[in-house]
């Protein structure tokens, strides 16, 4: 069973209003999705590792910006596929317009014996809960929700 590992951060916009930063991946199976398609940055990993350890580089590696503590553990969400999430909120801000992700390669188009490299997070964005939910893959909802309720009750 995969397993993966990733930040949610969060930050207060202007008016007051809580925001999420949700990643949306790249590569030509993602290009036209949008609502249910995007995620919070995250990656695979595998025991020994350290799951914070993971979700902190992959956070790294797919945005491009280091993420600073205290990391509020969310529990888990699990996804249709069965892939497992671990979670962890963290306070923070930054700028879409400076995302630095790293690439895959993939054979694209199928069959053409090509290999093409995509990034691995094609935008980053800055959403209200509602917003956020929307665009979010639903199985990781959850994640939001819990977040929001940790805001609320002032244990984040």
């Amino acid at each position: 069973m995969k397993k993966s590992a990733g930040l949610l951060m969060f930050r207060r916009a202007p008016g007051g209003e809580l925001q999420f930063l949700l990643a949306h991946p790249g590569g030509p199976f993602w290009r036209n999705k949008d609502d249910g398609a995007w995620t919070l940055p995250k990656g695979e990993y595998e025991e020994p590792e350290d799951p914070l350890a993971a979700a902190r580089r992959e956070f790294a590696e797919e945005i491009g910006f280091e993420a600073q503590p205290p990391f509020a553990p969310l529990g888990e969400a699990v996804q249709k596929s069965g892939k497992r999430i671990l979670a962890w909120a963290v306070a923070g801000d930054c700028d879409p317009l400076r995302l630095r992700s790293n690439a895959f390669e993939m054979e694209w188009p199928p069959r053409s014996g090509r290999q093409q490299s995509f990034p691995e997070v094609d935008r980053i964005g800055w959403f209200d809960l509602d917003t956020a939910r929307r665009k979010i893959i639903p199985a990781q909802a959850v994640l939001l929700d819990r977040l929001n309720a940790a805001v609320d009750a002032g244990t984040v």
